[in-house]
């Protein structure tokens, strides 16, 4: 076979190929698309918070002794007022029976003296005695009775004692670990709590947000402004709270400024020091028009959609973005995509402008299709 003639069948069998995969037509790209939809969506500040207790006590000896009982396990959940430790109390109970004794002698020795000094003003005017003899058992009187007040603070003091032997929870709260166990020393105001107590219900988060946004916190505050947290920001699940605290001025070094939330807690889903992620709810916006978020693609033109038109065809449609939120993306109304506009959330990397494409799935109103059956 000639050369002229090879290349002439080699042109030929090339045709027909052409040929024949032109008659299947362009192909279709699969694709997931969601609608376009208006909803009620929360304006929200993110932040990252922290979570903390509402107080906090280190729960410490006000008197030495022996520590004879300890009356909860750690971890415990405690009320205010229960006694939590006990100190040996007999040496207290020694005291204070000391300290009343004493009393009852001085009142007795003050009682005598009051009388001997009445009767002497009585013989001081009938010049019986010296206005000197009189003054000293006026005196003595006195002096007594400074005693008995004395003695009387003295017993107020052992009773104290005594029942700081009992050493109760100050505040209601989750108890931590023990430092100290039964049979050890105790001393007053150590530097070492015996257990430390937080209170968990209600507990609050901390968290920081930009100076730029506080006119507008504080524009919204009267209305009570929701918090919403949860463990990271994909997480579904979420506590709800209320803002309680602004702080008084901004942080010069960060340029932030500090709020707290409050939030019951009741299931103890929150732990102190827990990282969280935070939304605060300035307001909310009746009619947005959304999209899901990974409809939105960035190109060097910005960022754009695949709305599929009455034909099939996917159009790559520019868009702004005003904000995002959870799974929606908040697009400016009249700018291309309008309300039950079909868009494109899966598929989008093999698209082109013009592109015929293959739904798989029926539509959701602002949400992702669901799959084929």
């Amino acid at each position: 076979m000639t050369r002229t003639t090879a290349a002439l069948t080699s042109a030929l069998l090339l045709a027909l190929g052409c040929g024949r995969r032109g008659t299947g037509g362009p192909s279709h790209v699969p694709v997931t698309i969601a609608h376009a939809a208006q909803r009620a969506v929360p304006f929200e500040l993110l932040a990252t918070g922290t979570v903390e207790p509402r107080q906090t006590v280190e729960v410490q000896a006000q008197v030495t002794g022996v520590l004879t009982q300890v009356t909860f396990h750690e971890g415990d959940e405690v009320a205010a007022g229960q006694v939590l430790f006990q100190i040996d109390p007999r040496p207290f109970q020694a005291a204070l029976e000391q300290a009343k004794g004493m009393l009852a002698r001085d009142q007795a020795q003050a009682a005598n003296a009051r009388l001997e000094a009445d009767r002497y003003a009585e013989l001081v005017k009938q010049d019986y005695v010296t206005k000197q003899d009189y003054d000293e058992k006026r005196a003595n009187a006195d002096a007594l009775g400074a005693t008995v007040r004395a003695d009387s603070g003295g017993v107020a003091t052992a009773q104290l004692n005594l029942e700081w032997a009992a050493i109760r929870a100050p505040i209601s709260g989750r108890t931590g670990r023990l430092l100290l166990r039964e049979g050890n020393l105790v001393r007053a105001n150590s530097a070492e709590p015996l257990v430390v107590i937080n209170q968990i219900h209600p507990i609050l988060v901390r968290f920081a947000l930009p100076q730029q946004n506080l006119p507008d916190i504080q524009r919204y505050r009267r209305n009570r402004l929701p918090v919403l947290v949860s463990p990271s920001k994909e997480d579904t699940t979420f506590s709800a709270g209320t803002l309680t605290f602004v702080d008084n001025s901004v942080d010069t070094t960060t340029g932030t400024v500090l709020l707290k939330a409050e939030f019951s807690n009741r299931d103890n889903a929150l732990w102190p020091g827990e990282f969280l992620s935070v939304r605060l709810q300035l307001y909310v916006e009746d009619s947005a028009l959304v999209v899901p978020t990974q409809a939105v693609m960035t190109g060097q033109q910005g960022t754009y959609v695949f709305v599929v038109n009455q034909d099939g065809k996917a159009q790559s449609q520019p868009v702004t973005v005003e904000r995002t939120t959870g799974q929606y993306a908040i697009l400016t109304q009249g700018a291309g995509v309008h309300v039950g506009d079909q868009v494109v959330t899966d598929g989008q990397l093999r698209l082109v402008s013009g592109a015929l494409v293959d739904v798989k799935g029926g539509t959701g109103a602002g949400g992702e299709v669901e799959a084929d059956k």
